[in-house]
């Protein structure tokens, strides 16, 4: 956990909404200067800052809409820090909880050196990052109709079907395999999504890829050099880093990309893990998809899975794997260097 304790005249607090910002300005003694509801307007905010402007830090809890704080800040100048939603518990805590008093809480967090930072997303490759996200979902929703599919089969008892439910043209199979209309027209609506999924996202796909070639095509190149990494994943690591020099180190990263897990400890003894939901969820699936796919067709790697089945139980082998993969990723893009298996399964 970081926290941001530089020295400011003045210290702004945004409890943000999408439709109302409620500001509340302090001084460098902790004396309220401003405290006031807004429409979330650039003007509305202007008018408040614009006399603190080269001397105040502007702070917001990291929720759905801070985007367009972050923009129109770094067009005026305005020093902008953003705050981590899980550790800032402070703001959420106490015996009256409103949007004033959480402004308030805010401004103090920054004023006292206590306020946890999140990283400010570079807002060019923001909306590729947020399109990227959204194609996983409805990747997902389509393994759900396709699941569908399959638990019709069992409700009427007929047998597993034996066809890629990916390729298009052998969906049109399945049409001629129920004898009931109604259930005929169930499986038609799950075939038709999935055909339209599949038009739709091979072009976001492409147009993704396109992105991020101009955005940073040498990550890109140097992830497709891991065995495993695709198209899909190299895309996903890439824009969920953005920029690996934001680590201090290795560990950080590990823990950023939820590889490792942290030990709850007190007087002590060890009550088992903790903060295992903080950090980033699409690094952990794309390096444990990763550890998966590096071993298909891989007797090298398998073989060094099973040394790792010698000091660890079989439930900790892929995660362990995963973590090396992830470790080694972070030395790549620091360094701009290819994938070196052969020392990579040397450790």
């Amino acid at each position: 956990m970081r926290f941001y304790n530089n020295s400011h005249p003045y210290y702004c607090g945004i409890d943000l909404h999408a439709r109302l910002l409620y500001v509340c300005i302090i001084d460098s003694k902790g004396e309220v200067v401003i405290h006031k509801k807004i429409g979330a307007s650039k003007d509305d905010l202007l008018l408040i800052l614009e006399p603190y402007i080269g001397n105040v830090i502007v702070g917001v809890e990291c929720m759905h809409c801070w985007y367009w704080v972050s923009d129109w800040c770094a067009e005026l100048g305005i020093d902008f820090i953003l705050g981590h939603a899980l550790y800032m518990k402070a703001i959420h805590g106490g015996k009256t909880k409103n949007d004033k008093v959480d402004s308030f809480k805010i401004a103090t967090l920054l004023r006292g050196g206590n306020f946890p930072i999140a990283y400010d997303y570079p807002s060019e490759m923001r909306a590729a990052r947020d399109l990227l996200r959204r194609r996983m979902k409805i990747v997902r929703h389509g393994a759900m109709l396709k699941g569908h599919v399959v638990n019709t089969n069992s409700q009427y008892n007929l047998p597993a079907t034996e066809l890629n439910l990916k390729n298009i043209s052998t969906r049109q199979k399945l049409r001629e395999q129920y004898q009931d209309p109604i259930v005929q027209r169930n499986i038609d609506l799950d075939m038709a999504l999935l055909d339209c999924y599949a038009k739709e996202l091979a072009q976001v796909e492409w147009f993704i890829e396109k992105q991020a070639k101009n955005h940073n095509p040498v990550y890109l190149e140097l992830l497709k050099t891991v065995p495993g990494i695709g198209k899909i994943l190299s895309l996903t690591i890439l824009y969920e880093i953005g920029d690996i020099s934001r680590f201090e180190s290795v560990q950080k990263f590990a823990s950023y990309s939820r590889l490792v897990k942290c030990k709850a400890e007190s007087a002590g003894k060890t009550y088992g893990t903790n903060g295992n939901k903080i950090g980033n969820a699409h690094l952990k699936w794309a390096f444990s998809e990763a550890a998966v796919l590096y071993l298909r067709g891989n007797d090298k790697a398998r073989n060094y899975l099973n040394r790792l089945q010698k000091r660890m139980s079989k439930a900790k082998e892929l995660s362990a794997l995963a973590h090396k993969l992830g470790r080694c990723v972070y030395f790549m893009l620091k360094n701009k260097t290819v994938f070196d298996e052969q020392r990579f399964l040397k450790g």
